[in-house]
């Protein structure tokens, strides 16, 4: 069993009877949209030779029913790149604002949350840091779910909110801004050296509930890639070399990815360009006051509903973001 191979041959199997569940999945929904084209033409056949107009609501709530799951299923037509059926890790930072910008970070957290419980996905905090008064200064979480990263890599950028600041006594608006960084949790070995010595691993006390183990134990590990700038940290496991190990596939995935996104500078879909947590850099705007209204500023994409797109209504965004890149990438 511990031959050479036998890990990647199994981990392969794994991955070719996922690609087939997938597969399988798909050929499903096409045959269930299949029969719902049929079942519409049908309701209007016989409206038509019977001259029934009773017929018309039960044909107008079919169709609907067909063009909502033909919409969906073309979509995902759109999640073919090579990481988009992977889990996704999400980062985000809360920037320019203080306090306001890190209570901006914990209610974005929320709706990645409460989108991430509506797809039925499962979200795992890897590590967080409080605000100094309020919210969050940074959190990294994981979303596990077929394709989470191929829909959340649209997330990628800094998000803006305007509103009427509760930290505020004058009741004045407030602009806050938090960043966002997507990328694929890869498992597999992608080849990565990495030198110790252009390391840097610190430890210490997880942040979140957990009792006695989190007082007594420095079980957190931060790990900084010198050469690159790039810090990664995870404090969700039980022991400091689970904290470790998962840091450092974290740290992988992210030098494997910028190395990717260097030799394809034209294709920035991948993790996109890193940009300041500041005015003029932002992808979307929430804006809650004067009007409410969330806009994407890469597809124009509007949802005059503000807060329902921060209780998890982002499809329509991650939708629109698929098309335009998909016509981008032409």
């Amino acid at each position: 069993m511990d031959e050479p191979g036998f890990w990647d041959n199994a981990q392969r199997a794994q991955e070719l009877m996922k690609e087939l569940k997938n597969l399988k999945d798909t050929l499903d929904e096409y045959n269930k949209l299949r029969t719902q084209y049929e079942d519409v033409q049908t309701l209007i056949q016989m409206a038509y030779e019977e001259n029934d107009e009773s017929l018309i609501p039960e044909i107008d709530e079919t169709l609907k029913m067909f063009i909502r799951d033909f919409e969906e299923l073309k979509l995902k037509t759109l999640l073919s790149d090579e990481y988009d059926r992977y889990n996704a890790i999400v980062s985000l930072h809360a920037g320019a604002g203080g306090t306001e910008s890190c209570d901006w970070a914990s209610m974005l957290f929320r709706m990645y949350q409460k989108w991430a419980d509506k797809k039925g996905f499962d979200l795992q905090v890897l590590d967080f840091l409080d605000g100094d008064e309020a919210g969050l200064k940074s959190i990294t979480f994981q979303v596990n779910g077929m394709n989470a990263y191929g829909y959340l890599k649209s997330e990628h950028g800094v998000h803006r909110l305007v509103r009427i600041s509760p930290f505020n006594a004058a009741g004045k608006r407030q602009t806050s801004f938090v960043s966002c960084d997507v990328m694929p949790d890869i498992e597999e070995d992608l080849g990565v050296e990495i030198d110790e010595d252009d390391l840097r691993i610190d430890t210490y006390h997880s942040s979140g509930a957990g009792g006695q183990h989190v007082n007594k134990t420095a079980s957190a590990v931060r790990i900084t890639h010198l050469p690159t700038g790039i810090v990664v940290q995870c404090q969700n496991e039980r022991s400091q070399l689970q904290n470790k190990d998962k840091a450092m596939q974290m740290l992988k995935a992210r030098l494997y990815m910028l190395k990717k996104q260097e030799q394809q500078e034209k294709k920035s879909g991948i993790r996109g360009e890193v940009k300041d947590i500041a005015w003029g850099n932002q992808i979307r705007s929430y804006v809650l006051q004067p009007y409410t209204m969330v806009k994407d500023h890469r597809t124009n994409e509007e949802v005059g509903n503000a807060y329902a797109v921060l209780d998890g209504y982002i499809d329509p965004f991650i939708n629109a973001y698929l098309k335009w890149n998909a016509q981008n990438a032409k």
